[in-house]
């Protein structure tokens, strides 16, 4: 599974800080799912798409075709 956390971010022009601060997820958690290194729980999704303004099923992409 792949994130548009990175697109959603930059629509805003926030930087990986902001979006940080905003959701209570640390930086290195949004990094590790911007670059595909991690996977993480739900709870986080919902975290990162609310301080997004998104829902979750916005942020990421099914690899299935």
């Amino acid at each position: 599974m792949r994130y548009r956390i990175k697109e959603c971010r930059e629509e805003l022009k926030m930087s990986q800080v902001e979006l940080a601060e905003k959701s209570k997820v640390s930086r290195t958690i949004i990094s590790g799912l911007e670059s595909g290194a991690i996977t993480v729980t739900t709870d986080t999704l919902l975290k990162i798409a609310k301080a997004l303004n998104k829902k979750v099923s916005e942020i990421f992409f099914d690899d299935i075709v």
